[in-house]
């Protein structure tokens, strides 16, 4: 089978593919779309991170493929409903970066509180700056949390162990950790001494801290944003910034982002006081890479080889890690009724004996796992993969 790996995969997850026995191909970049469909024409798994975009065009040229790892958090960048109707698995990573991002907004608010991103900068001009004017410790103010998912609650951890006061708000109902309280957005604007957004990337959230939340915000202030670059509106961040209604910001992710590392990078944030700005390296730690790496690798060939989709952000989830039979089938089909059943008639009149069996449906996908206790098994492939509605049928082992 044949791998392609963009983007500069972490070398655990080559390493586990090509023990696994695959023919790779890694580039270190994320293609423009005519070269990647002539790379992906022929590859069974496709391994990205977060720039390249999977669309249908790439996936009308990947006739074989079978999977598609995301190195990543989010799949926004991914056609899910699409990869689905081509029978095609994504897995992602939601848990492996989270203490990454957490630490780095961990320091980000102690810096930003003491200031020490203005007094670096003024040392490397030749300006000293000794006070304490403005410097803050972070022990005893009031963090505010939007979104209370992996990263925003592990967050919510660390901070009160550092004797911040947490408070947080998210559109779903989540199990309070520690003293955290979970307040209305209005309260968290008006009274927070830090606001972190930790949300996801659902449509709701495109743009939607603007103007408007930026004044409820309390005096002084500050914002971090380490979620998506779409989040925030930049120009009246800007504008809060420059006129000192915001105290300092700290911004990872960008609504346009360099699409390499030698393409120039602008924001209406440069140049501010008291505002770091890192290019989307909240989760670019090396062992969150390595954890990436070997996480969505393990779940890549857990699919291959049993068929299981237990983590799979796409298909019916099934966990069928153990081997039942001789062999086993995988069918991916059309939710009709009666396709299980055009399953197994196939198996009677040719007195192939099942001997394990799974089935889940996700939207208009069925998912199907056969096992078989007969040699013949395998003869039977070709007229599996021939029954009508029937979108992806494989022989696993």
């Amino acid at each position: 089978m044949k791998a392609l790996l963009l983007e500069g995969i972490h070398r655990d997850a080559a390493a586990a593919l090509l023990d696994a026995g695959f023919d790779i191909t890694q580039v270190r970049h994320s293609p423009a779309l005519e070269e990647l469909t002539a790379k992906v024409a022929d590859a069974d798994v496709l391994c990205i991170r977060s720039r390249t975009r999977i669309n249908a065009d790439v996936l009308n040229a990947a006739k074989d493929l079978l999977v598609i790892g995301a190195y990543c958090i989010g799949t926004e960048h991914i056609d899910l409903d699409l990869c689905r109707k081509h029978a095609v698995a994504v897995f992602n990573a939601p848990y492996s970066n989270t203490r990454s991002v957490v630490e780095l907004a961990i320091g980000e608010i102690i810096m930003l509180m003491r200031g020490v991103v203005d007094r670096s900068a003024d040392l490397h001009t030749g300006k000293w700056t000794k006070s304490a004017e403005g410097s803050r410790e972070i022990r005893g103010k009031r963090l505010g949390i939007l979104g209370y998912g992996n990263i925003g609650s592990q967050l919510s951890v660390l901070a009160e162990s550092l004797g911040m006061e947490v408070v947080y708000h998210d559109v779903a109902e989540k199990l309070s950790l520690g003293n955290a309280r979970k307040v209305t957005l209005q309260e968290l604007l008006a009274t927070a001494d830090v606001v972190t957004l930790h949300v996801d990337g659902r449509a709701a959230n495109r743009g939607f801290f603007g103007e408007r939340e930026i004044s409820l915000m309390k005096p002084g202030a500050i914002l971090l944003n380490l979620s998506r670059g779409y989040v925030i509106d930049l120009e009246a961040l800007a504008k809060a910034l420059s006129s000192k209604k915001i105290a300092g910001a700290a911004v990872d992710v960008f609504p346009k982002e360099p699409s390499s590392n030698s393409e120039r990078f602008h924001s209406p944030l440069q140049g501010l006081g008291n505002v770091i700005l890192t290019p989307h390296i909240g989760g670019s730690t090396e062992e969150a890479q390595q954890n990436i790496g070997r996480f969505v690798a393990a779940r890549t060939l857990e699919y291959l080889q049993t068929g299981s989709t237990g983590a799979c952000v796409n298909l019916p989830a099934i966990n069928a890690t153990e081997k039942k039979g001789l062999h086993r089938f995988a069918h991916i089909h059309d939710n009709m009724p009666g396709m299980l059943a055009k399953i197994n008639d196939l198996f009677a009149v040719n007195s192939v004996n099942i001997t394990g069996q799974h089935l889940e449906t996700r939207g208009d996908i069925g998912y199907a796992i056969i096992d078989v206790d007969d040699e013949q098994g395998p003869a039977l492939a070709s007229k599996i993969a021939a029954l009508p509605g029937t979108i992806r049928s494989r022989l696993v082992y």
